[in-house]
């Protein structure tokens, strides 16, 4: 759709005209609410991996879909087998005695990501409601694939538990991997220039194994928790399964490896939403978290001229009823890494791009609001503009090009919240780099 300028002068205002306040009051989000309707699906996104509103505002309209939309689960860009151990906490099984501890699987680069005090304080809360509310329990799971070697020792601990014999079986399968040790991606470097064989097979095998025999491991533990045990290891293969692809399509180049992560993502919600909609009786009620890039429609944005889809795609292909939020800042500062492995810093967020939707939403002189992007007004938002994301490393040198692609927000989403300024999510452990921060950009003068 072209743009016209005098009716992009006049965006500001028609934005400004139609934006929901946020004042920090339950009913803050009751416009969402009545917009989201019945949707059973419901994904929140992020901006960036590191802007404490986003992880915040997350969870406040998480609570309420909990509380008054029976929502069952939250399913997050996470892994497995970290996720699921937040979820036995928060469903009071396992070991850990608090949610601290429950957060400790997630131990590899971006621990930030998750070990942080927003997540901390969503994951108590979440324990809090459930115990309070034992006939309507929301769980916690990750959909993510890079927990390869975690993933395999977990189905393994789980058949020792309940099938030695055939935790043999899978040993010998596994141990096809045994070579390259935990270095996943020596794996696929090596099995794509056809240095070593794949481990397609086995991994497939395995799975089959388990999928075949899911139903008889499932009686062999207590009622809904031998379901769930079942289940979560029939998921642990189906991820090693996936994740090995994964590895191998990496050294490619391409959109296979996005596309095949992404895949995963949203078979995994597929695979979880008929689990628990089997004890329910009725399609199970969830909250996705991801990335702004993983949930807005994929077909609104430069990703799908590349060859790339999205969760946000795949879902709205396959259901109805699916509503989502993206979200975005202006500026401040955010909790980002310089370079992929590296520890975290505060990184000052630079102000949007004049040509960019950022731009537009900061030029209605709100502070934070929402916008429900169907509202007939806001029409000229149909146009190819410049949108903003930042991952775990942000590049302010490089912004451009490392940070900004081309959208159509309105198709992209069907909502978006917006906060103008924002601060670094919070680390549970802060790096002597975090606390020192980053210096502002008229240092030393201060002007």
């Amino acid at each position: 759709m072209a743009t016209h300028a005098p009716l992009e002068r006049a965006l500001p205002r028609t934005v400004a005209a139609c934006a929901l306040p946020l004042a920090g009051t339950r009913h803050d989000h009751d416009a969402l609410l009545h917009a989201i309707g019945d949707s059973t699906l419901v994904l929140l996104g992020e901006a960036s991996h590191g802007t404490h509103e986003f992880y915040s505002e997350r969870a406040r309209l998480t609570r309420r879909l909990i509380e008054d939309k029976g929502f069952c689960a939250v399913a997050v860009e996470a892994d497995w087998p970290d996720a699921y151990r937040i979820n036995r906490f928060v469903r009071g099984r396992g070991p850990d005695p608090g949610p601290l501890e429950a957060l400790g699987g997630f131990e590899r680069f971006p621990a930030w990501m998750w070990r942080n005090t927003d997540v901390l304080d969503f994951v108590t809360w979440l324990r809090e409601h459930n115990d309070a509310h034992p006939h309507r329990v929301a769980g916690f799971y990750g959909l993510d694939l890079y927990s390869m070697n975690t993933s395999i020792e977990a189905v393994l601990a789980y058949l020792d538990r309940i099938d030695p014999e055939g935790a043999q079986v899978a040993r010998r399968r596994y141990g096809c991997f045994e070579l390259f040790g935990h270095d996943t991606q020596a794996y696929g470097y090596a099995t794509s220039l056809g240095m070593a064989a794949s481990c397609e097979d086995e991994v497939v095998r395995q799975l089959m194994e388990i999928e075949r025999r899911a139903p008889e491991y499932a009686r062999r533990g207590p009622d809904e928790e031998g379901e769930d045990e079942a289940f979560f290891a029939e998921q642990n293969a189906r991820l090693v399964k996936n994740a090995e692809r994964y590895y191998r399509a990496m050294f490619r180049g391409g959109a296979a490896s996005w596309n095949l992560r992404d895949e995963h993502m949203a078979e995994t919600l597929d695979a979880l939403r008929a689990h628990l909609g089997r004890r329910r009786g009725a399609p199970a009620k969830v909250v996705v978290w991801a990335h702004n890039s993983h949930l807005g429609d994929a077909r609104a944005t430069q990703m799908s001229h590349e060859g790339e889809l999205n969760v946000g795609q795949i879902v709205k292909e396959r259901h109805p009823d699916v509503f989502s939020i993206g979200f975005t800042t202006y500026a401040g500062m955010v909790s980002a890494a310089s370079g992929w492995g590296s520890e975290v810093e505060q990184k000052r967020v630079r102000p949007a791009r004049p040509d960019s939707y950022e731009a537009i939403l900061h030029a209605t002189g709100l502070e934070q609001f929402a916008l429900l992007l169907r509202d007939p007004r806001l029409l000229p938002l149909h146009a190819q503009r410049l949108e903003r994301a930042i991952g775990v490393v942000y590049l302010p040198a490089s912004e451009r090009a490392s940070h900004y692609f081309y959208a159509d927000l309105a198709a992209q989403f069907d909502a978006v919240i917006h906060f103008d300024l924002t601060r670094a999510v919070e680390p549970l452990e802060k790096t002597a780099r975090w606390e020192a921060g980053e210096a502002p950009e008229t240092y030393p003068t201060g002007l």
